[in-house]
Order: structure tokens, then C-alpha cells, then sequence
């Protein structure tokens, strides 16, 4: 069985411990319910191709066995991805994301450098706007423009990844995200990357990425529909917290190969307690609004 696959989604998303998870928190249940799905599923495609008990060749497989069912809808008797094939009838999205994720985590497998940035943002699509695209169906969107929203969304959260996790990726994987031209740019090499060199060219490199994430979360932040920042707020939490700790790095000049930035706890459950409120906030205008029609 793959890693997690014996795990309900619940258990899944608790053990995950993720900025999503606790996103989720200010969501209705169902919808919150179902969203735990698809993060569970998202969790698990990425730990079959992320696994160390399986070789290349098994984790190609077992992904393309996902993909062939969430495309198929067939229902194999798995927790997780006998609910994931639900929503996209439920909430009228296509199933072909659902393969475009896969697509994209399958393709860590065995790619490890980007040669440009048009290449790595083509992956940041994949594994990240195509999964704010299904996110903002299960919220309930009802503008086109949050479509958009979602996508400029995805970019800015996964460059922040990519920017925080540069020494996880070097030391762990051997993986490189940050474009290869970018690094000739700033006249930093491979190998320092790969041995965690910390210099002023790296600075300037990682100022580089810092100033393309930030022009992504101000694009999402102008396509914000105002008739959607109601249903939406799950998605503005995980902005609010990934745009601080892409902040917080930037101000710490990116000490990536020491350690894993994170917002401190408190910090964390303020800016949770104030999404919680507005979706107080929300679901009494949604109730009041009803009792009224």
C-alpha cells in the first residue's frame, strides 16, 4: 500500500499538520469536509512520489493507477481517492485537474533542475494553481474572476515554498527548483546551492525570487472578487500566512540552509482566530440573509 494509504482523510490532514489544515478550519462543515478530502489527496500523491520505499518505476505506476481512476471515476475501495472522485461532479470541476496534479507531483520524480522560469512556472500550475482552481469550487466561488484569483494565488504560495525550502530540496533530493538561469544571472552555481553556500550572491538571487513571489500575491490580492471574499476566506488565511513567512525570510535574508522558516505558534492562531471570525461574520449574514428571502 502507498505511504498513507491506510490512513482515513481525517487522519491524514491531522497528521499533516499543515498551513492548509488549519485553513480549513473556518470553513462550513461539509465543505470543510470535502475539502479535507481533496487535501487528503493531495497529501498522498505527493508522498508516493516523494516515497523511500519505492523505486522509480513503482511510484510511476502507482501514480498513473490515480490518475486513471480520477479520470475514469472508478471507485477502487480506497479511503481517499473513493471521496476524491466525488467532487468533481459535486462541485463542477473538471477531472482532468485532479490529473494535472498528478502530472505535476509525478514529475518530481525525475526532474530535479528547471532550466527557466516558463518551465518552473508550468510546474508551479500544475501542483499548485490547479489545486487553488479545484480549492475554489469546493468554497463555493461564484465570479469567474475568482478562477484567475486562484491561479496567481497558487504561484505566489509555491514560489514562497520554493524559496523557504531551497536547503530541504538541495540537502534531501538533490533538487533544485530556482530556475537555472536565474542562478547564472546572479553567478551562483549548482554546487553552491547543493552545499548550502550562504553569500551575497545568493542574497541577491533570493531577492530576485523574493520581489516575482510578492508580484503574485498583489496580482491575487486585485482579483480577489469582492461578491467572493466571503466564501473565499480559507484561501486569503493560507495568503496571509505564506506571504508573512516569505516576509519574515526576506527580512532574515534567507537562512534556508540553517533551518525550516515558520511563523511563530501565537502568530498563527491570531491570524486563525481572525479568519474564524469573519467566518462567524459570513455564516450569520448567509443565515440572516435567508431568513429574510
Amino acid at each position: 500500500m502507498t505511504s498513507g494509504s491506510t490512513l482515513s482523510t481525517a487522519q491524514i490532514a491531522r497528521k499533516a499538520k499543515s498551513n492548509l489544515a488549519m485553513a480549513l478550519a473556518c470553513l462550513p462543515k461539509e465543505r470543510k469536509r470535502d475539502m479535507i478530502s481533496f487535501y487528503a489527496f493531495c497529501r498522498v500523491v505527493d508522498d508516493i512520489a516523494e516515497s523511500a520505499e519505492l523505486n522509480e518505476e513503482d511510484k510511476e505506476r502507482e501514480l498513473a493507477h490515480w490518475k486513471k481512476c480520477v479520470l475514469s471515476a472508478e471507485a477502487p475501495g480506497h479511503s481517499v481517492l473513493d471521496e476524491v472522485i466525488e467532487l468533481p461532479g459535486k462541485y463542477g470541476f473538471p477531472r482532468a485537474w485532479l490529473a494535472e496534479i498528478i502530472d505535476g507531483v509525478a514529475s518530481d520524480i525525475t526532474t530535479f533542475r528547471y532550466q527557466t522560469f516558463e518551465d518552473l512556472r508550468a510546474y508551479c500550475y500544475k501542483v499548485a494553481s490547479v489545486v487553488g482552481l479545484c480549492s475554489v469550487h469546493i468554497f463555493g466561488h461564484t465570479q469567474a474572476q475568482a478562477r484567475e484569483y486562484a491561479i496567481q494565488l497558487g504561484y505566489a504560495l509555491q514560489m514562497t515554498n520554493i524559496i523557504r525550502d531551497v536547503g530541504e530540496d538541495a540537502r534531501d533530493y538533490g533538487r533544485i527548483y530556482l530556475p537555472l538561469e536565474d542562478l547564472k544571472r546572479f553567478g551562483v552555481t549548482e554546487d553552491e546551492i547543493l552545499n548550502g553556500r550562504h553569500n551575497q550572491r545568493f542574497v541577491q538571487l533570493m531577492d530576485f525570487q523574493h520581489k516575482r513571489a510578492c508580484a503574485y500575491y498583489k496580482e491575487a490580492a486585485r482579483l480577489l472578487p469582492p461578491e467572493d471574499k466571503d466564501s473565499l476566506l480559507a484561501s486569503q488565511m493560507m495568503g496571509q500566512i505564506y506571504a508573512e513567512i516569505l516576509q519574515k525570510l526576506h527580512d532574515q535574508r534567507y537562512p534556508v540552509f540553517e533551518k525550516r522558516m515558520r511563523l511563530h505558534p501565537v502568530r498563527k492562531l491570531t491570524i486563525l482566530a481572525k479568519y474564524l471570525y469573519k467566518g462567524w461574520r459570513a455564516q450569520s449574514r448567509a443565515r440572516a440573509a435567508w431568513e429574510d428571502s
